[in-house]
């Protein structure tokens, strides 16, 4: 993804892509699987994924 001619030397994307998969292998490996709530309580989930669904249509005019 990182190319050669980039400018900048900040940033994710400026970063060679070995260093890239480096830093996103380590994506959720952080918190262990028995910490994780959602992992662990499936009600929880369900429940959060209803309330993110109300509230993400909560600005859009009714379909009536």
């Amino acid at each position: 993804m990182a190319t050669g001619s980039s400018t900048s030397k900040r940033g994710f994307a400026s970063m060679d892509g070995d260093r890239q998969r480096e830093i996103a292998s380590k994506g959720g490996k952080s918190v262990p699987a028995e910490k994780r709530s959602f992992s662990q309580d499936r009600e929880l989930a369900s429940e959060a994924g209803r309330k993110g669904g109300q509230a993400s249509g909560t600005n859009r005019p009714s379909q009536d």
